[in-house]
């Protein structure tokens, strides 16, 4: 069996050592998603904004995809990159807290440019 498929099979099973490994430590968490620190990091972004997350949960994903090497505009394109499997509702939900996580108030920005 392969490693993919291991991989499965303790998920599907919920195999609770397995799990809280994966919980628990960080470092596990990402060896055993096989991806790089910022992709990581840009991945658990995306899952942010398909359970509709608080700008809190933002701040701490943001500041670790920054500290991985996430650019802004990186950070920002994961809205772009969800948006055909999660919807425009979602993402127009999203994007003034993932702006507050980045530092910048979008709502106030588009009161500035609201004509009279």
């Amino acid at each position: 069996m392969e490693s993919h498929e291991r991989t499965l099979c303790k998920l599907a099973i919920a195999d609770d050592a397995y799990i809280e490994a994966l919980l628990v430590r960080d470092a596990a968490n990402l060896e055993a998603s096989h991806l790089d620190p910022k992709a990581h990091a840009l991945v658990r972004l995306g899952a942010l904004v398909a359970v509709d997350a608080a700008a809190p949960s933002y701040m701490a994903v943001i500041s670790l995809a920054r500290r991985c090497g996430a650019s802004d505009d990186e950070i920002v394109g994961c809205l772009i990159a969800v948006l055909p499997s999660l919807g425009v509702a979602r993402v127009v939900s999203a994007a003034p807290r993932l702006g507050l996580a980045l530092g910048f108030d979008v709502n106030a920005a588009l009161e500035l440019t609201e004509p009279g």
